[in-house]
């Protein structure tokens, strides 16, 4: 169980990155392998975005936790487990190729649900990441739109993984020009949301233009060292 001293340091640091972040930025929590524990404590002090990476552990966490969660798919998704999340999951990010938009559209539409996502763009320069180019995105708001069930929010990408804030700032900026190149041939008001940055690049990522930013590190503190 969580230790009065353990629940006030989460209160502080949850303190601290709320107050650093602007009220029209959305803050997700990014809650993997933390436990419900932890995520009760942070909902109980009046959070309600939680981003998961893995889907297990997603469906676990929602069926043991307050029902008006909002929780974030945030890792790679693939499609023999969309099923899982599609009649419950509020956001899913890193949407990244057509085969996983016909997916999403087949178990929206069994689950009676719109289902709201990112597209992941790749601007990072690490062949890790995942997601569309810019050619490839124009491309496909170019066509006929045949994904009713799925509503496309918006953009998310994550920068190159690196210290140099040069590197990153320029990535973002690439994007956020990308996200406002977009708006007006999407053509939807529901396309509102840019998705980047997180506990190590946040502030870089709101001075691009960022509408939502993912922090975990910051607001639960570090994970246990693993014991070898």
């Amino acid at each position: 169980m969580m230790t009065e001293v353990e629940r006030a340091g989460l209160a502080a640091r949850y303190g601290t990155v709320r107050g650093a972040i602007p009220s029209n930025v959305t803050l997700v929590a990014v809650s993997k392998t933390r436990s419900v524990e932890e995520v009760q404590a942070l909902y109980d002090l009046g959070h309600r975005a939680f981003g998961e990476n893995y889907i297990q552990e997603l469906c676990e966490k929602q069926g043991r936790l307050p029902a008006d969660i909002e929780w974030h798919f945030i890792g790679h998704l693939q499609s023999n487990k969309v099923k899982q999340i599609a009649p419950f999951v509020h956001l899913i990010h890193g949407v990244d190729s057509s085969r996983l938009l016909d997916e999403l559209e087949k178990r929206a539409a069994s689950a009676g649900r719109i289902l709201n996502v990112l597209l992941q763009v790749h601007i990072a320069q690490e062949d890790t990441k995942h997601g569309f180019s810019a050619e490839e995105l124009l491309e496909l708001f170019d066509t006929p739109w045949r994904w009713p069930h799925v509503r496309i929010r918006g953009l998310m990408g994550m920068a190159t993984n690196t210290d140099d804030d040069a590197v990153v700032s320029l990535e973002f900026a690439v994007l956020a020009a990308l996200f406002q190149r977009l708006r007006p041939v999407v053509g939807s008001p529901d396309f509102d949301t840019l998705s980047m940055g997180m506990s190590g690049d946040a502030a870089l990522a709101i001075t691009a233009g960022s509408t939502l930013v993912r922090i975990g590190t910051a607001i639960f503190g570090e994970r246990p060292a693993k014991l070898s």
